[in-house]
Parts: structure tokens; sequence; C-alpha cells
């Protein structure tokens, strides 16, 4: 049988999960712009890599809303239990905002690539 509580705390463990994997997908999609943009790079397409940058920072804004959201309750004094899901949501997170970031540099290499093979 279960009671009100465990019932509540279901529900709870089901929103952590739904959020969980909400910034998986956010994050996932702003991962897969990021590469997009060290290829369009790769090809001298700067301005093409750069709306790729503004796709992936709009996905990262989503992920970042959805992790806000769990970061409100725990300050608010509602501690819930972590899970494996969540742990990897954020493993996803932060590795695509390393993606993100390294792309950035790329771009920059690139010009600077194509800038030198201009001067020669």
């Amino acid at each position: 049988m279960t009671t009100h509580h465990e019932g509540v705390t279901e529900d709870i463990q089901k929103d952590i999960q739904m959020l969980s994997f909400t910034i998986i997908l956010h994050a996932g999609n702003a991962r897969s712009s990021a590469m997009e943009a060290i290829h369009c790079a790769k090809e001298y397409k700067f301005a093409e890599a750069r709306g790729k940058i503004e796709e992936a920072e709009a996905e990262f804004t989503k992920a970042h809303h959805e992790q806000t959201k769990l970061l409100t309750e725990e300050a608010e004094g509602n501690n819930h239990q972590v899970g494996v899901i969540l742990v990897h949501a954020q493993d996803h997170l932060m590795t695509a905002m390393t993606v993100k970031d390294l792309a950035v540099e790329m771009i920059s290499m690139y010009e600077k690539m194509q800038q030198l093979e201009e001067e020669r």
C-alpha cells in the first residue's frame, strides 16, 4: 500500500527524471550544434559556424532553465535523492559546454589558418 507521502515522493522523482531528460535533450542539441560549428569552420564558413554557436547557446539557455528549477527547489530546502539519470544529465551538460568552448576556439584557429593561407 502506498501512503500519500510515498506517492508525493514518487511524483517528485518522476519530475526530476523529466527535468533530467529535458537537460539531456537540450545539452545534446547544443553539442550537435557545436560540432556542426567546427565542421563549418573547417570549411571556412565562419558566419555559419557562429550561427551554430548561437544555436548551441540557445539550447544551453533551455538546459540551464531546467537545471535552475532543481537548484531552486534545493535552495528552498527540498532535497531530493540524486539518481543516475540526473548525474548523467549533468555530465551531458558539462561535456556539451566543453565541446562548445572548444568549438569557439577552433573557429578562431581556422580563421587564423585562412588568414595565413591568404598571406602566402
